[in-house]
């Protein structure tokens, strides 16, 4: 079965630079999206969804495949449990009038991925608790309703 790309569109009352840097740092990701992204974000570098607990497992990673900061960058994804289950997303950022307009397609999906169904829910949750983090200075409960609230790979776009 194939999988359709997931285009989400939000609009930021912040600036580009602050945008790019709350995706690629660590410690503003923690913030909005427990655990932190890290990277050097560089075309062929290596990036790491790493739980605040080293003893924990990486939940994400991949590999950064373009980034031209602060405009856009396109990554790998997938699970390191599952290397073969890997996709595709895409971050663009550009200004509009006196927002931000981020564009997130994660696609390029396999065919019976299970990051597909992951990804239906894990975004909508990531990307508002990153907007109300940016215009509010308070982030959401991005896992709230899930079994998990930690939200590893097995739980994340699953109904609690």
């Amino acid at each position: 079965m194939n999988n359709p790309d997931f285009v989400y569109t939000t609009y930021i009352q912040t600036t580009p630079e602050k945008l790019w840097s709350a995706i690629t740092n660590p410690e503003f990701s923690r913030q909005y999206w427990v655990p932190g992204i890290v990277s050097d974000w560089k075309k062929g570098s290596k990036w790491q969804h790493v739980p605040e607990d080293s003893k924990q497992p990486v939940m994400l990673a991949g590999e950064v495949l373009e980034s031209d900061p602060p405009k856009y960058l396109a990554l790998t994804w997938g699970d390191p449990a599952n290397p073969t289950d890997d996709s595709k997303v895409t971050f663009t950022i550009d200004v509009v009038e006196d927002l931000v307009r981020l564009i997130v397609v994660h696609g390029s999906f396999k065919p019976d991925s299970k990051i597909a169904g992951r990804v239906a829910t894990g975004w909508p949750r990531v990307l508002s608790s990153l907007k109300s983090l940016l215009e509010t200075g308070t982030a959401l409960n991005t896992w709230a309703g899930h079994q998990n609230s930690c939200a590893t790979p097995s739980t994340i776009g699953k109904a609690a």
